[in-house]
């Protein structure tokens, strides 16, 4: 029929990724654990500064606040640079830009990461699993290997 759409065959194929391997689309359960493994190094940095008991409802709070702190400055430092966090390299993922550019740079990482806290535009995709933060941001979450 003229004017319809082909299927894509595979998630990423509309934005010009390989169906596997290096440069293709990271999983979601790699890009949840990877947020995993981030968020609990930020948290074991925090309690190195303040000593949260769990029967101190103001010091498990305030040890949170401190540890999504240390999370936002890290994983907007780490993506603007590298444009992966410790978590993602440990599970061989990256974020890159569709554009091709080589640096995320700050004016995309820290929107980015405000939205993954927000957390809602990080659990609304597409058909290719790219959360709203990152359509927002013109990235993608790929495999390193």
């Amino acid at each position: 029929m003229a004017g319809t759409v082909p299927a894509n065959r595979y998630r990423g194929q509309r934005l010009g990724l390989p169906e596997s391997g290096p440069g293709s689309l990271s999983s979601m359960g790699r890009r949840l654990v990877a947020l995993l493994i981030d968020l609990v190094i930020a948290g074991l940095i925090a309690s190195l500064f303040v000593h949260a008991r769990i029967d101190d409802e103001a010091a498990m709070w305030t040890q949170q606040f401190w540890g999504m702190l240390i999370w936002f400055g890290f994983t907007a430092v780490a993506l603007s640079f590298f444009g992966f966090t410790p978590g993602m390299a440990v599970l061989g993922i990256r974020v890159v830009r569709l554009d091709g550019a080589v640096m995320i740079g700050p004016l995309r990482a820290i929107p980015r990461t405000l939205l993954v806290a927000v957390l809602i535009p990080a659990v609304i995709w597409d058909a290719d699993n790219r959360g709203l933060h990152d359509k927002l941001a013109g990235t993608v979450v790929v495999r390193m290997r």
